[in-house]
């Protein structure tokens, strides 16, 4: 279950250097199964940021939820698979049209089946964001009803999963499926502070409601001795997911 457990894992590389994110692939490759390269990381360094997780023997999710017209986002997914990551994603609030001329330019260039094709995954509601803050924007839907709707919408374009809080992960099942993905940022061990995340949980009770992938960051890089952080949560996810066996 560890094995399984560490491909589940996500370590969001908030960092500004190349040299930053070489030492930390190269600290937690084997306990880390993704390394999240956000805009932070792209912006400053581009696609070289996932080319030095790739050369230190790591797999990339690439955060850059996308959002833009149609074929403008199908022709940045299209090269973000040509980078070579595992994940990359979308953001829901596209639309539809949007999402399924991305799912069918991956389609296209890399077939379903092709060992190089990534997940494609759409966000839905930022896991910073509450029922207040979709009112501030316009949205009478509470989070708990955006949620679900979006991941409906997500699957229907082709997509193989949404991001979402561990929270609304039961939603994103009952409304699509227990094969549709779910990747969860907005997940804190019980030893670390919150942030300025808002809907979250441990990384027990995120694999529980029945979370793919989780994503960390602060947790272990603010630790004092991040390694050992990053091993007791592999070590909560290798229990949670032994206990649902």
């Amino acid at each position: 279950m560890r094995d399984e457990a560490r491909r589940r894992l996500v370590f969001a590389l908030d960092v500004e250097t190349l040299e930053e994110t070489s030492r930390w692939v190269e600290r937690l490759k084997d306990t880390v199964g993704l390394f999240k390269v956000g805009k932070q990381l792209f912006t400053k360094c581009g696609p070289d940021a996932v080319k030095i997780v790739q050369e230190n023997g790591g797999e990339v999710f690439l955060d850059l939820k996308y959002h833009d017209i149609p074929h403008t986002v199908a022709m940045a997914g299209l090269e973000a698979a040509r980078l070579g990551v595992r994940i990359f994603n979308v953001h829901a609030l596209g639309g539809l049209e949007m999402m399924r001329r991305t799912a069918e330019t991956m389609d296209l260039f890399f077939p379903k089946g092709d060992p190089r094709r990534p997940l494609l995954l759409a966000v839905t509601i930022l896991t910073s964001s509450t029922d207040e803050t979709l009112q501030q924007i316009g949205f009478d839907h509470s989070v708990q009803e955006m949620v679900p709707r979006l991941a409906r919408l997500a699957q229907e374009a082709g997509l193989d999963g949404v991001v979402a809080s561990p929270q609304e992960v039961p939603l994103v099942r009952e409304a699509c499926g227990v094969d549709f993905l779910t990747l969860t940022p907005g997940v804190r061990p019980s030893f670390a502070s919150l942030d300025d995340q808002k809907r979250i949980m441990t990384p027990g009770e995120a694999i529980a409601a029945g979370s793919d992938y989780l994503v960390v960051g602060r947790p272990i890089a603010k630790a004092d001795h991040p390694g050992e952080a990053a091993e007791k949560i592999l070590q909560e996810m290798t229990d949670a997911l032994s206990k649902k066996a």
